[in-house]
């Protein structure tokens, strides 16, 4: 009867023995969870809190690039122009990437077939085809800014290279 006892008490100590052991995982896996939640709660607020460059910003960068393309292509110095090209392209990606919520932004897709036409010319090195289709993209831009309520915005072929301190002819 003794030993039906003690196997009793055994039990007893070994059954409150894992039930502190389960209390006690249960809580730091708890304390872990809370501790995980408050990094992602940090790292959301610090991205929240990041700089975004808002549209003005990216539409500003698309007006330097047009205007160092239409330079390049002019003196027909293509790689320079490929490089305009992509970075436009790049940019307008990066638009509908962080100013997906712009309204503005929904109507980015509609230079696509001007930017493609203006890399058509590039890669076959042909002016003619690089002044009509930049004429084509420039009047495009002018378009879709009237198209989201900024015609007040008017795009033109540069008259005037802004950038004085790059040479847009390639040395012979």
């Amino acid at each position: 009867m003794r030993n039906i006892h003690r196997k009793s008490c055994v039990m007893k100590y070994l059954f409150v023995f894992l039930t502190i052991i389960i209390l006690f995982a249960c809580n730091q896996e708890d304390s872990n969870r809370k501790a995980l939640q408050n990094q992602i709660d940090n790292l959301q607020s610090k991205l929240d809190d990041s700089y975004k460059p808002g549209f003005g910003e990216f539409m500003s960068s698309v007006q330097v690039h047009h205007n160092k393309l239409w330079f390049a292509g002019k003196n027909e110095n293509w790689e320079l122009a490929d490089f305009e090209i992509n970075e436009i392209r790049e940019i307008l990606q990066d638009i509908e990437k962080y100013q997906s919520a712009r309204p503005e932004s929904q109507s980015i897709s509609m230079i696509t077939p001007a930017i493609d036409s203006v890399s058509s010319a590039i890669q076959h090195r042909d002016l003619p085809q690089f002044e009509h289709s930049y004429m084509v993209l420039t009047n495009t831009c002018t378009n879709c800014h009237s198209a989201t309520k900024h015609e007040f915005i008017q795009i033109k072929i540069p008259n005037k290279n802004m950038f004085s301190n790059q040479e847009f002819k390639l040395s012979p």
